[in-house]
């Protein structure tokens, strides 16, 4: 109830297009990588082994799918996400545990893809899954923010492994808890079940939300 309360009143009162602030390359923090670090040395033989044959593969053979509400559904390599129009934001990451840094990120608006995949008109949400076990979300109105981007730089460099290299999800106006890491499939839906369920480790009741607007 918590959660539906919150998200109804911040998306009731706050502007729907409203910027997180930006900053300077001058601004740029000490970023710890925090969650999983490195796929590559997961107790998950098999895809630990995957892992680090892309990785050393230059990731040429990772791949995102789009699928569920799309007219078109399929999947996209690294150099497809990079041949999409691309941004640069420097933005704070604020963590759920107290603690926030700044970086610059270098990607491809999430719209474009969800546009490139052909989005379909009674789209809600936009459901995240990744490589090392992950699932969460955001409604269409954080998706298709313009500072909602696929991330695969950070601070001038190829987004390292530690904070979720080869692709991950930057949404700067949520806690960074949603900006999942290692991303691998989208799944376009229209309902909200589930609201506030499928974190990977970060439970509802761990004090974690579906909506981390702030």
């Amino acid at each position: 109830m918590g959660d539906v309360f919150t998200y109804g009143a911040q998306r009731t009162l706050l502007s729907g297009r409203g910027l997180a602030k930006e900053y300077s390359r001058k601004d740029i923090s000490s970023f710890p990588a925090t969650g999983t670090t490195d796929p590559g040395k997961s107790s998950d033989h098999k895809s630990a082994d995957d892992y680090r044959r892309m990785r050393a593969n230059g990731f040429a053979d990772w791949r995102v799918s789009v699928e569920g509400l799309v007219s078109k559904p399929g999947t996209f390599s690294i150099a497809d996400v990079k041949r999409l129009p691309s941004r640069i934001q420097v933005t704070r990451h604020s963590c759920e545990e107290g603690w926030s840094a700044i970086a610059e990120w270098t990607g491809a608006p999430l719209s474009a893809l969800l546009n490139a995949a052909g989005m379909m008109p009674n789209a809600r949400i936009v459901n995240f899954h990744t490589f090392d076990g992950w699932t969460d979300g955001v409604d269409l109105l954080d998706a298709l923010h313009p500072q909602t981007i696929v991330a695969y730089g950070m601070n001038g460099s190829d987004l390292p492994v530690g904070h979720g290299g080869p692709l991950r999800l930057r949404v700067p106006r949520q806690l960074g808890y949603k900006s999942v890491k290692y991303i691998t499939k989208l799944t376009v839906t229209d309902d909200l079940k589930g609201f506030g369920k499928g974190l990977g480790s970060a439970s509802p009741e761990d004090g974690y939300s579906w909506y981390a607007g702030i």
